[in-house]
């Protein structure tokens, strides 16, 4: 049975790993380059991204505790709640100690979420290959076992085949021989011979 082979390149293999690094980073320079252009000890902007920050995190509470539960749609809101909390911080702050302090924990969260996904997607890929084998395990044997048949039943056929072709044989150099005598033969149980007595 031929299996494809499928070679991912090193990018689709690295890119999920890195994703939550470089989501986290890309909010602490964003905050940081914001912090620059007069963000730092700003009431109004602290006033909006803590306003944008709890509402992401309300609009993920309403998710999660909706009737459908879904579980996508909370988890980005509370990712989004989460990034706007960092970068209101990072910011408005003035060194950079708190804003890598948090960069850094939000890092590790992310990380410590994703490694759960990544945890299930793996246990469901193995199993999905698990299945996969072993339907292909399966239809290799149903394979196997009707190439089997087909051929006994071949081969029956040549051996039913050569066996007619000898017993006809038989017949015609029997009903050759001097004094055959067919009513003798189905006296003595024997099957009726039609070319015999066609020959008589």
């Amino acid at each position: 049975m031929n299996e494809q082979i499928i070679a991912r390149h090193w990018l689709a293999i690295i890119a999920p790993k890195a994703a939550p690094a470089l989501a986290t980073s890309t909010v602490l320079i964003l905050a940081r380059i914001w912090n620059a252009n007069g963000a730092e000890h700003s009431i109004g902007n602290a006033v909006l991204m803590t306003a944008l920050s709890l509402g992401a995190a309300a609009a993920g509470a309403c998710a999660s505790l909706g009737r459908s539960g879904d579980g996508v749609l909370a988890g980005t809101a509370f990712a989004a709640s989460g990034g706007l909390a960092l970068a209101g911080v990072a910011g408005y702050a003035d060194g950079w100690s708190l804003p890598l302090l948090l960069w850094v924990l939000a890092t590790a969260v992310a990380y410590g979420l994703a490694a759960r996904y990544w945890r299930t997607d793996r246990r469901e890929r193995t199993a999905h290959e698990r299945q996969t084998s072993a339907r292909r395990e399966e239809h290799a044997h149903i394979e196997r076992v009707e190439t089997i048949r087909a051929q006994t039943q071949i081969e029956v056929a040549r051996t039913g085949a050569a066996y007619a072709e000898q017993l006809a044989q038989a017949l015609v150099t029997r009903a050759a021989l001097p004094g055959f005598d067919p009513k003798v033969v189905e006296a003595a149980g024997l099957p009726e011979l039609p070319v015999a007595r066609e020959d008589w």
